[in-house]
């Protein structure tokens, strides 16, 4: 009897691969499909997006071009709609170098912004346009996603305010859409304050809730308990003395920092909300020598993991012996 795949070698081969793969075949075509066959059937009676982006996490920016047969619009707003909702932006329509008519918007996302007041889910754009008592709608076609450039920074993905997240999409005839979902669940690090005493930490919670938090500062079979302060909606402070830090070798000690709550769940603060693509040298902190009362001096830097965590390395220093 031939013996049946088990382990790696079945994960490889089960059936997630193939389901990929044809996902991948499915989502090939319809793009083939909707660059070949729809974009150039709608194009006459469409605005064409030539350049559709979210750069800060909350701000679609659009510049789109209209179809010769409506002219040269009064005015024009970009509509958000999902359903029965929708929410009307104010875009600048103009005249292009060669006559063509243009369309420029800048959509905030988020009611907390003040911006269009989205929730969860796919929403469509549209362009409506106005000529003296004339509006009509056109659909906003996006024949290519956004291509992520290169540099020190990059998109954000994720509001740094809100924490939602917000993408551009296409539907399967091409049209633009922005795709929302709620932001995860994080414990984001507002603030890292060293002093001679102590590490004090600000942090706000996002995607979720803490009943009762209270921090652990965490080493290598050690721990240390720490009341957290309310600083209001959601916004917590924590504060621990470098006196309980101290290393036990010579060896640098790594302290790792958790929010929990009374249910028993656990976060770790970290900075997850930025557009650096090298968080660990853009967000370095200054290390600090101290020397705690009745232990010897040692050198103190909170950074943040590859991973985003924060984490407080404590260092005996060299002449302590």
């Amino acid at each position: 009897m031939t013996p049946r795949p088990t382990g790696p070698a079945m994960a490889g081969g089960g059936a997630g691969g193939p389901r990929r793969r044809l996902r991948a075949r499915a989502a090939a075509l319809r793009i083939r499909l909707m660059l070949r066959l729809f974009v150039p059937l709608r194009r006459k009676r469409t605005a064409l997006l030539h350049y559709a982006a979210i750069l800060d996490g909350q701000t679609v920016n659009l510049h789109a071009q209209l179809p010769p047969a409506a002219g040269l619009p009064d005015r024009a707003e970009i509509v958000l709609r999902r359903g029965r909702r929708r929410y009307p932006c104010e875009a600048r329509v103009y005249e292009g170098p060669a006559g063509e008519a243009l369309v420029d918007a800048a959509v905030l996302l988020g009611a907390e912004l003040g911006g269009a007041p989205v929730g969860t889910g796919r929403w469509r754009l549209r362009l409506r346009l106005y000529s003296g008592r004339r509006s009509r709608t056109l659909s906003l076609i996006l024949p290519e996603p956004p291509v992520p450039y290169e540099g020190p920074t990059k998109p954000m993905e994720a509001s740094p305010v809100t924490g939602e997240r917000h993408r551009l999409g296409r539907s399967f005839r091409g049209s633009a859409r922005v795709v929302s979902t709620a932001a995860r669940a994080a414990v984001e690090v507002t603030k890292v304050h060293l002093t001679h005493a102590g590490v004090t930490v600000d942090v706000r919670v996002l995607g979720t809730s803490l009943e009762g938090p209270r921090a652990e500062f965490l080493a290598a079979g050690r721990r240390i308990e720490q009341a957290v302060e309310s600083l209001g909606p959601d916004r917590f402070r924590v504060a621990v003395p470098l006196s309980g830090m101290t290393p036990r070798g010579g060896r640098p000690e790594h302290w790792d920092v958790v929010l929990r709550d009374s249910t028993g769940r656990s976060l770790r603060p970290g900075r997850r909300l930025h557009d650096v693509r090298n968080p660990l040298r853009v967000f370095a902190m200054r290390r600090l020598a101290i020397t705690p009362q009745g232990h010897p001096p040692m050198i103190v830097q909170p950074r943040y993991t590859p991973a985003g965590n924060l984490r407080v390395t404590c260092t005996r220093m060299p002449e302590a012996g």
